[in-house]
C-alpha cells in the first residue's frame, strides 16, 4: 500500500514538473513571437463565434461587444510646460492639443492630467497607443472597462509614426484581434472605440471616407512638402510617415490611441487625429493603418525603437508644377530629384530624373503609397519598384538600407553630429532647378520647401521658398552638401547665405549645446 502511495505521489510530482516546464518553455517561445503570430496561436486554440459583417440595416452589436473590453482608458500625469506650441489655429489638430493639456501660459511648472485611449494587443498586457498620448508622461495609468487599474511603462515610442507601445503587468487580459488594413474599402462600415470627453468606453460608427491621406501633422512632414519616404534628407531628418485611413465615425477629445475596427470586430487602425476648426468633432477622423502598426510595435518589443529601411531617393510628387518644371507628361508617380550616393536606390540603378511609377506592382498616386509600404519593412528587406526612364518602364528589386549618420568635425571640441545641427535648423530642402538658378543668377542652391515648428529657421523668420546658396561658406546643391557643410560648423555658429525676390540675405544661427 505504501509503495502505491509513493508511486502515486511520484507520478503527481512528475506531472506537475512536466507541466511547469512546458509552461516556462511556452512562455519563452511566446516572447520570441511577433504580436501577429501570438494572436494567430491564441485564436487557433480559442476559436470563438464568428462575428458577421453587417448586411441590410447596420448592426454592430457583436463587433462592439468583442472589441470594447480590449480598448483601455489611459490617464497621464505630467509636468505642465511653461508655454504651448506656437503658431495659429489649424484645422488639423493632434489630440494632444485638446484632450486635456493645459492651455494657459504658466509661470511655474505644475502637475497636469491628460487622457487618451489604448488598444490591448496581447493577453500579457501590451498596449498600442499614440506617441503624443504618452510622450510627456511622468506617470501612466491604464484603466480597463471592468475598472481594474494598472500602472504602465513605455516600451517604445516614435513621433514620426505617432505610435507608442506600453505595457502593464497583468495576464489573461482581453485584447483586440488584428485585421488587414490593405483590405479596407472606401465606403466600408467601421467603428471607433475609445474614451472621448472623459466618458467611459464609447462606440461610434461611420464609413471609410478615404485611404492614404496625408494631412501634414506629424514631425517634419507638411501637407505642402514635396518630400516622401527615402529622400537624401532622411539620413539627417527622420521623415514622418502619414498614410491615414479617413473616416466619419465620430471621434473626439480622448479618442486618441483608440481602436478603429471593421464590422467583423477586427482592428484596422489606431485613431490619431481629427480635422476640426473648433477642436471637437466636425466631420473627419484619421487612423494609422494596422498593417503599419504591426511592424512598428514588433520593433518596439524587440528593439525598443523602430528599425527603418530607406530607399535613398529625394522625390517630388507629380503635380502640374512639377510636370511643367521638368517637362514630364506622366500624371502619376514620383519624380526622382536626387539619389543618395551608395544608397539602396542607387545600388539598384535608379537615377536622378527617373519617375518611380509603381511599388510592388501597384500604381503610385501619391508619396503615401510608397511611404507606408516602405515603412512596414526593415533594413535588408527587399521591395520591388518600377521606374520610367526615356519613356520605358523597368522593374528593379531594391534592398533597403539603414539610416546613415555622419558625425560632425571634432573641431572646436564639438562632438555633435551634423544630424543634430540640421535638426536644430528645422527645414526641408530640394535641389534648385537650373531655371531657378538662372533666375537668381547663382551657380548653386537648394530651395527651402518646409520650415518646421520649433527650429531655428522658424525662430529667426526664415521663410519657405528661400534659395540657400551657401552654408558655412560652402556652396550647396543638394541635402548631402548641406550635411557636409554643417559638419564644418565653427564656434557653434551656422552661417547661411541665400537669395530671394528681395535680394541676397545672410543669417548667422547660434547652435546652443
Amino acid at each position: 500500500m505504501k509503495k502505491i502511495g509513493v508511486s502515486l505521489l511520484t507520478a503527481v510530482v512528475g506531472g506537475a514538473v512536466a507541466i511547469g516546464g512546458y509552461k516556462v518553455f511556452e512562455n519563452k517561445q511566446q516572447e520570441k513571437m511577433t504580436f501577429e503570430e501570438q494572436q494567430k496561436v491564441y485564436f487557433a486554440k480559442n476559436p470563438g463565434g464568428e462575428v458577421l459583417a453587417s448586411t441590410g440595416n447596420p448592426d454592430f452589436t457583436q463587433a462592439a461587444a468583442a472589441v470594447s473590453p480590449g480598448v483601455v482608458h489611459i490617464k497621464v500625469t505630467m509636468t505642465a510646460r511653461n508655454s504651448q506650441r506656437g503658431g495659429g489655429a489649424s484645422p488639423f489638430d493632434m489630440f494632444e492639443e485638446f484632450f486635456g493639456m493645459p492651455q494657459q501660459r504658466r509661470a511655474q511648472p505644475r502637475q497636469a492630467m491628460a487622457s487618451g485611449s489604448g488598444v490591448l494587443i496581447s493577453p500579457d498586457g501590451y498596449i498600442v497607443t499614440n506617441n503624443h498620448v504618452v510622450e510627456d508622461a511622468d506617470k501612466i495609468e491604464v484603466q480597463l472597462t471592468n475598472q481594474r487599474t494598472f500602472e504602465a511603462k513605455v516600451i517604445g515610442r516614435d513621433p514620426d509614426f505617432d505610435l507608442a507601445l506600453i505595457k502593464v503587468n497583468a495576464s489573461n487580459l482581453p485584447f483586440v484581434k488584428f485585421g488587414n488594413s490593405d483590405n479596407v474599402q472606401i465606403g466600408e462600415w467601421v467603428l471607433a472605440v475609445g474614451y472621448p470627453l472623459s466618458l467611459q468606453s464609447t462606440v461610434t460608427a461611420g464609413i471609410v471616407s478615404a485611404k492614404g491621406r496625408q494631412i501634414g501633422i506629424l514631425g517634419d512632414q507638411g501637407q505642402e512638402s514635396p518630400y516622401g519616404y527615402g529622400q537624401p534628407s532622411e539620413p539627417i531628418v527622420r521623415t514622418a510617415v502619414e498614410s491615414f485611413i479617413q473616416t466619419d465615425a465620430v471621434i473626439n477629445k480622448g479618442n486618441s490611441g483608440g481602436a478603429l475596427v471593421n464590422a467583423q470586430g477586427e482592428l484596422i487602425g489606431i485613431n490619431a487625429a481629427i480635422a476640426s476648426p473648433t477642436g471637437v468633432y466636425a466631420g473627419y477622423g484619421f487612423a494609422i493603418p494596422v498593417n503599419l502598426v504591426k511592424k512598428i510595435v514588433n520593433d518596439f518589443k524587440e528593439f525598443g525603437t523602430v528599425q527603418r529601411g530607406y530607399v535613398g531617393v529625394n522625390f517630388l510628387e507629380m503635380s502640374e508644377a512639377v510636370r511643367k518644371e521638368f517637362n514630364i507628361d506622366d500624371l502619376t508617380g514620383l519624380y526622382v530629384a536626387d539619389v543618395v550616393k551608395d544608397g539602396a536606390a542607387a545600388s539598384a540603378g535608379i537615377k536622378k530624373g527617373d519617375i518611380i511609377t509603381k511599388v510592388e506592382g501597384s500604381t503610385i498616386y501619391s508619396s503615401s503609397d510608397l511611404q507606408e509600404r516602405v515603412a512596414r519593412l526593415s533594413p535588408g528587406d527587399k521591395i520591388k519598384l518600377t521606374y520610367k526612364r526615356d519613356g520605358k518602364e523597368k522593374d528593379v528589386t531594391v534592398t533597403l538600407k539603414a539610416q546613415d549618420t555622419k558625425k560632425a568635425s571634432a573641431e572646436d571640441g564639438s562632438s555633435k553630429s551634423a544630424t543634430e545641427i540640421f535638426n536644430k535648423l528645422g527645414a526641408s530642402f530640394t535641389p534648385a532647378s537650373d531655371a531657378t538658378k538662372k533666375k537668381f543668377g547663382v551657380s548653386s542652391g537648394v530651395v527651402i520647401t518646409q520650415v518646421h515648428r520649433g527650429g531655428m529657421f522658424e525662430y529667426f523668420g526664415v521663410e519657405k521658398g528661400l534659395v540657400v546658396t551657401h552654408v558655412n561658406g560652402k556652396p550647396v546643391n543638394n541635402v548631402d552638401d548641406v550635411e557636409s557643410a554643417l559638419a564644418n560648423t565653427k564656434r557653434n555658429i551656422v552661417r547661411v547665405t541665400g537669395v530671394s525676390e528681395s535680394g541676397t540675405v545672410e543669417f548667422n544661427f547660434p547652435i546652443e549645446y
